[in-house]
């Protein structure tokens, strides 16, 4: 195959110094065949060009006069790769696609899978003819996007993304939350320990507070706490909270195909991009509280920046002019996951592998618990009985003294080793160890009376009776002394101590320039 700058010089050499082909192939030693071919192939096109007046098969002539010369090879057959081989190729390929629909799809065959069954069966060929086959079969046309155009408070789009922390010195993987408004593009996120259902809800009554507003559409992908099943190929169904999601705050769900991240690009670049430009900077806290945040104050100066294809707009200007868009919002969402659990025998109800105690009269009954991201309420006939912060670990338990009163009432030596006391209030372990060992029925009377007024006022009460009596402390005489003070909250006590304090300072003050002016030792009188 000659070069383009060889038949340059093939028709120049022929055209304008008039040489023959024999000469021409003497002096650049190519074939004259091939010249002869060259040279026949430009006056044949020229002559057509002269010809024809039509200016769209005029482009096409002088683009073959002047392109590089090459080999027509469309007539060529295939010598290696036959009919035969190409049908077992097929065959391995459909049988990879029935395995991908059974859940069989790491069992598929790869490339070089169906190269060596090839060969095994006695073809010869080689692994490039195979790889450039199943592409030939393979091959499809490119997907075409089409660039949309949002109204004012119509679309907002959701997803999951993963950002590692580290806490107080502790690598933690969070879930983060992330919303794009699809007109401005302001962005909004969240970080929690899953993506639970609680997580779900409480991020969305988050955002709704955030923008001011109900976007009209919302654009999930296929994820477990928004898709309860699929119906056919391509309908879902939206989870049960979520649909009271959308009941209570009027927006419409709506779900991506399968594998089309596309179809809400938005928000898929929003996550890299809040994780890069927020987390990149900073990612060590000592606490959670901290590095949420953190994000929060980082996300004001993301939406606050200029935006090249807004005119220079921020995110925050455009939300400004969609929020009369938005539907309106009502007052936020209870974002708790509600579920009901039997009470162990150790009084405890167990929520994602941790446990939470109530009271002891509720063993074997059904409580319903409600379950906050970062708390857990647990009611009885409609009555709160138990409040815990939440724990993320596993078989961690959060257990709270005052709910074993009873039971400790009939077996007070279990006191002491009992994983209640173990987490009970510090200053409450300290009145244990100080005034009350082995005297644990009583003790347990004060767990009762502290659970009632407060371990402030049990303290308080404590420390007078060390002032009378330092070495006879006892519940009863705690509680005689609680009950004369006629259980004044803790603030009115403080508020009465400094206004006795300061009209005895009056009277000091006034007792003092009385003495000062009828004293002979001051006046100099002896």
């Amino acid at each position: 195959m000659i070069k383009l700058i060889d038949k340059q010089r093939i028709i120049l050499m022929n055209t304008n110094e008039g040489k023959s082909q024999r000469q021409i192939s003497m002096e650049l030693k190519i074939d004259r065949k091939t010249i002869r071919r060259c040279l026949r192939q430009y006056e044949e096109k020229k002559n057509k060009l002269i010809e024809t007046d039509d200016g769209n098969d005029n482009c096409l002539l002088i683009s073959d006069i002047c392109q590089k010369p090459k080999y027509n090879s469309s007539s060529r057959k295939k010598v290696k790769l036959t009919d035969e081989i190409i049908e077992k190729i097929k065959y391995y390929l459909d049988e990879n696609q029935q395995k991908r629909a059974t859940g069989r799809s790491k069992q598929t065959k790869a490339k070089i899978d169906i190269y060596e069954a090839l060969v095994e069966d006695g073809h010869d060929i080689g692994y490039t003819t195979v790889c450039n086959a199943i592409r030939e079969i393979q091959r499809e046309a490119k997907e075409a996007y089409i660039r949309q155009e949002y109204l004012p408070g119509k679309v907002a789009e959701f997803d999951w993304g993963q950002v590692k922390l580290k806490i107080a010195g502790r690598l933690t993987v969070f879930e983060m939350s992330a919303f794009t408004a699809a007109k401005s593009n302001y962005r909004f996120a969240n970080i929690y320990h899953n993506q639970k259902t609680e997580a779900f809800l409480d991020t969305h009554a988050n955002f709704f507070e955030d923008v001011g507003g109900v976007y009209s559409e919302l654009v999930y992908d296929n994820t477990k706490v928004a898709v309860a099943k699929f119906v056919g190929k391509n309908q879902r169904q939206a989870t049960d909270e979520l649909l009271k999601l959308s009941i209570y705050y009027g927006f419409c769900p709506r779900f991506t195909n399968v594998a089309k991240p596309n179809e809400k690009g938005h928000v898929e670049k929003s996550v890299e991009f809040i994780r890069r430009k927020v987390f990149s900077k900073r990612d060590e806290f000592e606490s959670y509280q901290e590095a949420r945040e953190y994000l929060k104050d980082e996300l004001v100066k993301l939406n606050l920046r200029p935006q090249i294809l807004q005119n220079g707009k921020s995110a925050q200007d455009i939300l400004a002019e969609e929020k009369e868009y938005l539907l309106l919002k009502p007052p936020r969402y209870d974002s708790a996951r509600i579920a009901e659990r039997r009470v162990s025998k150790y009084c405890c109800v167990a929520i994602d592998n941790c446990y939470y105690s109530v009271p002891d009269d509720l063993v074997g009954q059904f409580v319903l618990t409600k379950i906050y991201t970062d708390k857990i309420l647990c009611y009885y006939k409609e009555t709160l009985v138990a409040e815990h912060l939440k724990k993320y670990g596993n078989y961690e338990w959060q257990i709270n003294i005052t709910h074993f009163t009873k039971t400790l009432k009939r077996k007070p030596g279990a006191l002491a080793s009992s994983v209640a006391f173990s987490q009970t209030e510090p200053r409450l372990a300290e009145i244990y160890h100080k005034y009350y060992r082995g005297c644990e029925k009583s003790f347990i009377e004060l767990i009762e009376l502290t659970s009632k007024i407060g371990i402030c006022r049990v303290e308080a009460a404590i420390s007078e009776l060390n002032t009378i009596c330092p070495n006879s402390i006892s519940t009863d005489k705690i509680v005689t002394i609680c009950q004369r003070a006629r259980y004044q909250p803790e603030d009115k006590i403080a508020k009465d101590d400094c206004q006795i304090e300061h009209a005895s300072r009056q009277i000091l003050d006034l007792y003092g320039k009385l003495l000062n002016e009828n004293s002979p030792v001051l006046t100099g009188v002896r």
